[in-house]
């Protein structure tokens, strides 16, 4: 990576790891602009440190994610993906149609851009949505019906659980043994957000002695991950990191990187 960029005066950056080791390597390095919304990658302290500027468009795939989120929501629920998985590999033909997601009690934990969307896409379905954030917004909350609550009442009394928080030290195994020992046997948990937020390995175990129904997941501790057993939970719904990838976000991100680089360099 210092090698292909060390002539570089500007980048555009997915998932690459721009660390500072990186960084210091690149002293003609004047602007990363970001593909995409995560910036867990990126020594942020190092670029305001040292006058590289950061291109970023924060939500640009929000639509794709919230209707990842709200596929899985909808999969499990319905238990859409065990029942076809049985049907077309073993031939099992088990009627066995979940419940509705109308209804049901939602915690949505991160309730930034792809939050708020999913917010919006839920409206139909009547749901009682928690919401946990960091950020203050109360009239937001109130504004669309939604209940302000501690992660711990979350964790209690959701049908579902659906992650959309930015990788920190604050939520690295936000999911983890505890809190998955304090949700409902029938619950489901969803993680579009960023793999080490949750524990795979308590995951793994939840799914397999019944602690929780089920999860849908996006993304990985590993990418791609390796852990075939993980992988082969019947409990398990899950794919390849494509939640911020639908051909709409694709071009929404690739117009927002290439427009940080001509504001900087040509505006």
């Amino acid at each position: 990576l210092i090698n292909y960029l060390k002539d570089a005066d500007g980048a555009i950056i997915g998932l690459e790891n721009m660390s500072g080791d990186v960084l210091s390597n690149l002293p003609k390095l004047k602007i990363i602009s970001k593909y995409g919304v995560g910036l867990d990658g990126i020594d942020l302290d190092y670029c305001s440190n040292n006058n590289v500027k950061l291109g970023w468009t924060g939500g640009v795939n929000k639509r794709s994610a919230a209707e990842l989120a709200l596929c899985f929501m909808l999969g499990l629920s319905r238990n859409i993906f065990n029942t076809s998985y049985k049907l077309k590999i073993n031939n099992i033909w088990e009627k066995e149609g979940g419940f509705e997601l109308t209804g049901k009690t939602v915690g949505i934990i991160g309730v930034g851009h792809v939050g708020k969307d999913l917010v919006k896409l839920l409206q139909p379905f009547n749901c009682k949505i928690l919401v946990n954030d960091i950020v203050e917004q109360d009239q937001y909350y109130l504004e669309n019906g939604l209940e302000k609550s501690e992660k711990d009442r979350i964790f209690k009394e959701s049908d579902i659980i659906t992650l959309h928080v930015p990788y920190t030290e604050e939520t690295h195994y936000l999911i983890n043994n505890l809190s998955l020992s304090k949700m409902k046997k029938t619950a489901f948990l969803v993680n579009i957000s960023r793999g080490k937020v949750v524990n795979q390995q308590a995951l793994k175990v939840a799914l397999d002695k019944k602690i929780i129904s089920g999860a849908g997941i996006d993304v990985f501790e590993q990418e791609p991950p390796d852990d075939i057993d993980f992988l082969s939970q019947e409990r398990l719904a899950c794919s390849p990191h494509i939640g911020g990838n639908s051909e709409e976000a694709v071009l929404s991100m690739g117009r927002s990187a290439i427009g940080h680089l001509e504001d900087f360099f040509f505006s």
